[in-house]
């Protein structure tokens, strides 16, 4: 199963990546807006980390931790995904008007 280390990697690199290009940004509503894709790529990365240790282990006490891991990577991620819902509507809603 090398498929969860790849998006296990993928996803903390993709989260590092908005976490830095936030600092580099100076308009709060952008920085919302890729804050939003940050959380995101953290709920994919314990997700899948979650995932990937009870495959790893296979132990009740793995697949409890698997679990919670689960519960709060598919929390960060719904939360990431309405934020991203909510302030893309609002950038576009300010690219409207200043057209």
């Amino acid at each position: 199963m090398i498929i969860f280390p790849i998006v296990i990697v993928l996803s903390f690199i993709i989260y590092l990546y908005y976490k830095v290009m936030i600092t580099r940004d100076h308009d709060p509503l952008t920085q919302e807006i890729k804050n939003a894709k940050a959380r995101i790529a953290l709920g994919t990365f314990i997700s899948f980390f979650g995932i990937n240790q009870y495959l790893f282990y296979e132990t009740q006490l793995a697949l409890f931790i698997a679990l919670l891991f689960l519960l709060i990577g598919i929390i960060q991620g719904y939360g990431g995904l309405k934020r991203f819902k909510h302030y893309k509507q609002e950038f576009n809603k300010r690219a409207q008007t200043n057209i």
